[in-house]
């Protein structure tokens, strides 16, 4: 017998009558049994189509880029309304909901930013014709590198007259918050012209020739005018660690994004709940002041919780200690089933102190990202960062960021439903861990006057975080009235307060994004009244069933948790606040 014919009949062998293998399931898998949605490969095409425009228009303030995706958008909405609504099971109901919804959303956000485009105009004439360049480069056009240095020239002078012409006593000046708003633009856009040239330049001898000078000068113009509209259209100098300004969307796109989110209230609303919520919060700090010794005066109380830090380099251990009494204690009760992958293997980083300038707390997920001092800072800041992330602050922080909170909320999101994270929202993000707060401090688990002073202090800054930022954004408040706040009221160090208020108006979160935190946590805390407490679920059916649905509006869990489906053209009704007005 040949060899190669002798280990064929071995093989043979060894499949019939090898005895079959029962490979454990995985630790991560929890038995998870997705049901199929004819929408999730609509979900999932749509991202893939909008992924590719996304890429290919990489000049994101240009007009070709926007008439694209409000194309895509529109066509998908097409492809949904020619389906029969009455045909989907309920779990398929949501996906259409939830796709229908944020396609008129994304169309919406869509004609914002072309209008606030047009508003910066005035400030950036020249925006077309960047982003043209960029444009006709993805496309692929033929470009004559004559006229690109014609081009190119050509900017400079415009820059340069138009600075000339601003900086006249008689120009008339933008509005403050347009001006900030037109940094952002100028950086996007010197960008967008530096990979253009990337793409030529070295690679195009040509180009090379007509293009090196008239490009390093048409970076330098760009730069010199930002510089300029930073720090004389909008008053702030690259030292500036005080001034913020923000850029208030109004009472009316307020609405719309609160319609987004399927809640009906208004923001005036709104504000009455937080107010409501922030004197509650008072009212307990002042039952745990008076054990600790200082009477009503609570932000002495809090003064003195926050000397109690332990000393640098102890920081990391403390963490570890709090993440594992949270995650023992959910475990202990049979709040929330905890895979073993995702009560095992999460990490820490510690924060730098660049991050610690807008973000002077933990961050979290799989990864916890400790704040606390580095010998780079300064005595005064040392201090700070040391009393604002003290043991009892620290407690609280840690369960929402890793187990129950955002950690074990990705780790279930990406494994379930995944193509749910589309719409993802900062109410279900932000309110589950926010909602274990709520929960565990109605189970007692924060026994210490101390630590019950830690939540407590999280708790009212939750709460100020909707007063202060729907203020802002409806043209209440300024900026520095919201830091006060935070110092006066909350307990805040004033560079906390400064970082807390500077993230929060940057444009790096969406405007409701610090509202969501405590309105998202409410939202949870009134289903799990409404399901857990009147006995019809147990904890841990809620909280598994909660997490395999995705990082979706609270309303569209509660369908879930109701065992309904929405009806076509939902309008938010859901008013889960406990006392209404």
């Amino acid at each position: 017998m040949k060899r190669t014919a002798f280990f064929r009949v071995l093989l043979l062998m060894i499949v019939v009558v090898a005895p079959a293998v029962e490979f454990p399931q995985s630790e991560s898998s929890n038995n998870f049994e997705e049901p199929y949605s004819r929408i999730r490969p609509i979900i999932e095409t749509f991202r893939e189509d909008y992924g590719i425009l996304d890429r290919f228009f990489s000049a994101t303030s240009s007009a070709a880029r926007s008439e694209h995706l409000r194309k895509l958008y529109t066509e998908y909405l097409g492809k949904l309304d020619s389906l029969d609504y009455n045909s989907l099971s309920a779990d398929e109901k949501i996906d259409f909901t939830l796709l229908h919804s944020f396609l008129n959303h994304q169309i919406k956000e869509q004609l914002r930013a072309d209008a606030q485009k047009e508003e910066m105009r005035a400030l950036i004439p020249f925006i077309d014709r960047i982003n043209d360049l960029e444009d006709a480069r993805r496309r692929g056009d033929r470009l004559d590198p004559a006229k690109a240095a014609d081009a190119l020239d050509k900017l400079v002078v415009e820059i340069n007259e138009l600075r000339r012409r601003l900086e006249s006593p008689q120009a008339e000046r933008p509005k403050r918050t347009v001006a900030y708003r037109a940094v952002s633009m100028l950086q996007s856009l010197r960008t967008v012209l530096r990979n253009w040239n990337g793409f030529y330049a070295g690679y195009d001898p040509e180009f090379t020739w007509w293009c090196e000078v008239p490009f390093k000068a048409a970076d330098d113009a760009l730069q010199k005018y930002t510089t300029f509209v930073s720090e004389r259209l909008v008053g702030i100098r690259p030292d500036d660690k005080i001034t913020i300004i923000g850029d208030p969307i109004g009472r009316e796109a307020l609405i719309d994004e609160l319609r987004f989110e399927m809640i009906p209230y208004t923001p005036e609303e709104l504000l009455r709940i937080a107010e409501r919520e922030f004197e509650w919060c008072q009212a307990q700090l002042r039952r745990a002041s008076r054990e600790m010794g200082f009477g009503d005066d609570y932000l002495k109380a809090i003064e003195a919780v926050k000397q109690k830090y332990v000393e640098p380099g102890k920081q990391p251990e403390l963490i570890r200690k709090f993440a594992r009494e949270a995650i023992e204690y959910v475990k202990k009760y049979d709040l929330v089933s905890v895979p073993k992958l995702a009560e095992n293997y999460w990490r820490m980083e510690m924060m730098t102190p660049e991050r610690q300038l807008v973000a002077p707390f933990f961050l979290g997920g799989e990864t916890i990202l400790v704040a606390y001092p580095t010998d780079s800072m300064s005595h005064e800041q040392k201090l700070m960062s040391l009393r604002g992330n003290n043991p009892h602050f620290a407690r609280a922080v840690t369960h929402h960021e890793l187990i129950p909170g955002h950690h074990l909320q990705g780790f279930i999101n990406r494994r379930f439903r995944p193509y749910r994270n589309l719409f993802r929202t900062p109410f279900s993000v932000e309110g589950w861990a926010l909602y274990w707060e709520f929960l565990l401090w109605d189970r007692g688990f924060s026994k210490t006057p101390e630590d019950q002073i830690g939540v407590l202090f999280w708790r009212s800054h939750r709460a100020a975080r909707i007063i202060f930022s729907l203020n802002f954004h409806l043209g209440n408040w300024t900026a520095e009235r919201c830091v006060d706040l935070l110092v006066n009221k909350v307990g805040h160090e004033r560079d906390n307060a400064l970082a807390e208020v500077r993230r929060s108006f940057s444009g790096e979160y969406a405007p409701l994004y610090q509202a969501a935190y405590m309105l998202g946590g409410l939202q949870f805390y009134a289903l799990h009244n409404e399901f857990v407490k009147s006995g019809r679920m147990t904890d841990r059916e809620f909280h598994d069933t909660i997490l395999k649905q995705g990082p979706i509006p609270v309303a569209m869990v509660r369908y879930v948790l109701s065992e309904q489906a929405p009806p076509k053209n939902l309008q938010p009704n859901w008013r889960f606040y406990r006392d209404e007005f």
